[in-house]
């Protein structure tokens, strides 16, 4: 039994379910017209008996849709003969086989079923209204005749209904199919931001805290083996690991959330760069000549410059054992490169795979700029930093 339509139904069901509803108003209607006028009264009686049993079935089939008895096709063969009887009682009634046709496709499982049904149908309404016309061979053939155009229509919804529901399944599952992709996708994009978003903070980590922790461990170090013999020595590294544990504390609340910018003073990239180049010389004794231009660049921009500064710095501190580094900072139309080199042991790079290195190209590349590293064993290292700079407005 086909069920009542619902949102996404194709029109063809609407009408099917429309035309169902629309015909048991025609039937009381009819029924109404015809007990108000000169059917002989035993007539009536038949008409409204067999009337009030159709609608009887049709409520409890709607009603009670599980049930067993009548059934759909219980209720089909009750209305078919149904309509067989009133043809026969009643002038006209013949035509409520039409009125009554989108019920006999409504309440089939089948396509087969359907034509069946309309069928018996049309032969109860034959049947029926020729009896009450007199049996005569002719009539017979006349009301088969004028039976047959409307069973021919009935056959032709019975084939459409079953594409309309084929239809209808079909949108259904390629709208269960978009809305699962949908949660797919949302959900594919929750992991790849939360992954994002880890791998963001593992950079930022290790370019501000771990490098910072990296320095205090080393300065400590220092300090405690030149306590005696340079007491003065010892306490300038002690106000170095002072600074740095703040400046530490300071990245740890921008990480977390409770401070509202980079950690980076404000001031021109040339001025932060100097100050930890300073800072770097300060720790480590190392010569360090540097040639800064003064950029216009934005705070994104000046802090990825830094951070690439910091994690070279630190490497050289660690596996570099160089005497002298380089910093150039130059401008060129439509970015900035910055250069650090120093005269290291190098390394190779091919086999180098230190996080480090991974996330200065990352963040770089967030800003569409690169990173390219040149060393060799015994020959220091060279490493090169561009990075695209944004066009600042006119001020007219």
């Amino acid at each position: 039994m086909l069920q009542r339509p619902r949102r996404g139904d194709p029109l063809w069901i609407w009408v099917l379910h429309g035309w169902e509803a629309l015909s048991w108003g025609i039937v009381a209607l009819v029924t109404l017209i015809t007990m108000a006028g000169g059917t002989p009264g035993a007539r009536k009686l038949g008409i409204l008996g067999l009337t009030v049993v159709i609608a009887a079935c049709y409520a409890r089939v709607r009603l009670r849709p599980g049930s067993r008895v009548p059934g759909p096709y219980g209720y089909l063969s009750v209305l078919t003969v149904g309509l067989g009887l009133l043809a026969y009682l009643g002038d006209g009634f013949g035509a409520l086989y039409t009125v009554m046709l989108a019920q006999f496709i409504v309440f089939v499982d089948s396509p087969r079923g359907a034509v069946l049904f309309t069928g018996l149908g049309a032969v109860g309404i034959t049947v029926g209204g020729s009896l009450r016309e007199g049996g005569a061979p002719e009539v017979f053939l006349h009301n088969t005749l004028s039976s047959l155009p409307v069973w021919a229509v009935a056959v032709l919804m019975a084939v459409l209904t079953p594409r309309a529901l084929a239809q209808r399944d079909e949108r259904a599952a390629l709208r269960a199919e978009l809305q699962s992709t949908q949660l797919e996708l949302a959900e594919s994009q929750r992991r790849q931001g939360a992954a994002e978003e880890r791998e963001r903070l593992a950079r930022e980590i290790h370019d501000t805290l771990a490098q910072g922790f990296a320095s205090i461990i080393v300065l400590a170090e220092a300090a405690r083996s030149q306590l005696a013999a340079d007491p003065a020595r010892s306490a300038q590294q002690l106000q170095s690991i002072e600074q740095t544990a703040r400046e530490n504390l300071t990245e740890a609340r921008v990480l977390v959330g409770s401070a509202p910018s980079s950690g980076v003073a404000a001031g021109s990239v040339a001025a932060t760069l100097r100050r930890t180049l300073d800072r770097f010389t300060e720790d480590t004794g190392l010569t360090v000549t540097a040639e800064l231009a003064d950029l216009d660049c934005d705070q994104p921009t000046r802090v990825a410059l830094l951070r690439c500064t910091q994690e070279s710095l630190a490497n050289i501190r660690k596996h570099a054992a160089a005497t002298t580094v380089g910093v150039v900072l130059t401008a060129h139309p439509g970015g900035a490169e910055l250069e650090i080199t120093d005269d290291g042991r190098g390394f190779v790079v091919a086999d180098s795979r230190g996080f480090g290195l991974d996330g200065m190209r990352r963040r770089l590349a967030e800003f569409g700029g690169g990173l390219t590293v040149t060393s060799s064993l015994g020959d220091g290292t060279r490493v090169l930093a561009t990075i695209p700079l944004p066009e600042r407005p006119q001020v007219p």
